[in-house]
C-alpha cells in the first residue's frame, strides 16, 4: 500500500509553525526551502551535493521540461526522479508563471494558453488538464494547479478577472489530477494586494479541497512591504492543518518575515543564480566576491560557515576563480549559498521549536546590519 501524503505541525511560536510533510519518498522538514532545479538540475550542483546542504525537496519546472527534453521522454526513461538522480521528493510548478511571462508570445483564453516556445518557436498549448498530464508523466510528488498570475502593479479589475479564471482552472486541475495516492495537489491563492479577493480565492480553493495551499502572485514587483502586508492576513485564510507555500520567495529576510507570518515552504532561484554571478549570501548579508577588496584576503568567506567554499578556500581564491571565469566559482558559491539557506531554515525550525523565534529574528537582522568583515 502506498504511503499517503500528510502534514503534521510539531510546534508553533506566534503564527510560525514547524513540522513535517510526509511523502512516500521521505520527510520534508518545515519551514522548508526548495532549491530550484528548473531543467532537471540545480545549476552547478550534483544532486548529492544539494542533499548534503540539507535540502529535503527540489523544485522542477513543467514549462521548461515539457519543451526540452519533453515529459513523454522523461516518462519513458523512468520519471523525473530517476532521470535527474534525485530519489527524494520533487515539487513541480504548473508552468503557468513561465507562460504568463511570455506576454508577446502567448494567447490566453478560458480553455488555457497557447504560446510559442522560447527554444524553437514551436506552438504549444497548456491547459489545466495538460499541465496535470505533464506533471503525472514527470512523476512529481507535489503537483501545482495551473493558474494565471498577472504582474503587479495591475488594476483591480484585471486582478479580479485573473483570480476567478485561476479558480476555475483550479477546479479543472483537481478533476484532472484524480486520485493519486502518495502524490499531492496544491491549490494556489491569487488576488494581488486586495484582501477581499485573497479571501474569496481562499474560500474557492477550500471548497474544491487540496492537499496543500500556495500563496501565489507575490514577489512579482510589489516590494517587500506590500508582500508582508498581504502575508499579515492571507495565510490565515487557508486551512491550519495543511502546508502553506509562498511561491518564488525569496531573499533571506523575505523568508524570515514570511515564516513569522505562518508560511511553511519556499523556493527561489536567488541562491543558485547569485552564486553564478559572484554574489555570496551570508549571515553578514550579501558579499560580492568580484570586488577587488577580496583579491588578497586569506580569510574564509564566512568564518562560521561549514560549507566547502568556506572551510577549504579563501576569499582570494574565490575572487580569482570568479574573475578567471572558472566553473569552480559557480560550483563553490552556489554550494555556499544553498548551504546558507538550509542552515537558515534549520535555525528557524529550532527557534520555533524552542519558542524563541523573536530572538532568532532579532539576531538575524542585527548581524546583517553589521555588514561584511572589515577589509584586511
Amino acid at each position: 500500500m502506498t504511503r499517503r501524503f500528510g502534514f503534521s505541525i510539531h510546534a508553533t511560536d506566534g503564527r510560525a509553525r514547524t513540522g513535517a510533510i510526509e511523502t512516500p519518498r521521505g520527510e520534508i522538514r518545515t519551514p522548508a526551502f526548495m532549491p530550484v532545479g528548473t531543467a532537471a538540475t540545480v545549476k552547478a550542483m550534483l544532486p548529492e551535493s544539494v542533499r548534503a546542504t540539507g535540502a529535503d525537496i527540489l523544485l522542477g519546472n513543467t514549462y521548461h521540461l515539457m519543451l526540452r527534453p519533453t515529459a513523454e521522454r522523461i516518462a519513458r526513461l523512468g520519471g523525473l526522479h530517476r532521470f535527474m538522480n534525485w530519489d527524494r521528493p520533487i515539487l513541480t510548478d504548473s508552468g503557468g508563471f513561465q507562460v504568463m511571462s511570455l506576454a508577446e508570445l502567448r494567447k490566453l483564453t478560458e480553455e488555457g494558453v497557447t504560446f510559442r516556445s522560447h527554444v524553437d518557436g514551436a506552438r504549444h498549448s497548456l491547459t489545466p488538464e495538460r499541465s496535470m498530464e505533464i506533471q503525472r508523466l514527470l512523476g512529481s510528488d507535489i503537483v501545482m494547479c495551473f493558474d494565471e498570475c498577472p504582474a503587479l502593479p495591475a488594476d483591480r479589475a484585471r486582478i479580479e478577472q485573473s483570480m476567478r479564471l485561476s479558480m476555475r482552472w483550479a477546479a479543472r486541475s483537481r478533476e484532472a489530477f484524480g486520485d493519486r495516492p502518495g502524490h499531492a495537489l496544491f491549490g494556489i491563492m491569487q488576488g494581488g494586494l486586495e484582501r477581499d479577493l485573497r479571501e474569496e480565492s481562499a474560500e474557492s480553493l477550500k471548497a474544491i479541497g487540496f492537499d496543500g495551499y500556495a500563496v501565489g502572485g507575490l514577489a512579482v514587483g510589489e516590494g517587500q512591504e506590500a508582500m508582508f502586508g498581504v502575508l499579515d492576513y492571507a495565510p490565515g485564510f487557508l486551512p491550519q492543518d495543511k502546508p502553506r507555500y509562498l511561491m518564488g520567495v525569496g531573499k533571506p529576510d523575505d523568508i524570515v518575515g514570511a515564516v513569522q507570518r505562518g508560511i511553511d515552504m519556499f523556493d527561489c532561484v536567488l541562491p543558485s543564480r547569485s552564486g553564478r554571478t559572484g554574489q555570496a549570501l551570508t549571515r553578514m548579508g550579501a558579499v560580492n566576491i568580484k570586488n577587488a577588496r577580496h583579491a588578497d584576503d586569506p580569510r574564509p568567506l564566512d568564518p562560521e560557515c561549514s560549507c566547502p567554499a568556506c572551510t577549504r578556500y579563501s576569499r582570494a581564491y574565490l575572487h580569482h576563480v570568479f574573475k578567471a571565469g572558472e566553473i569552480i566559482s559557480s560550483m563553490l558559491l552556489t554550494w555556499h549559498n544553498l548551504h546558507y539557506y538550509q542552515e537558515l531554515m534549520q535555525g528557524l525550525r529550532d527557534a520555533i521549536a524552542a519558542g524563541r523565534l523573536a530572538d532568532f529574528a532579532a539576531s538575524f537582522h542585527a548581524r546583517r546590519a553589521e555588514g561584511d568583515l572589515p577589509p584586511v
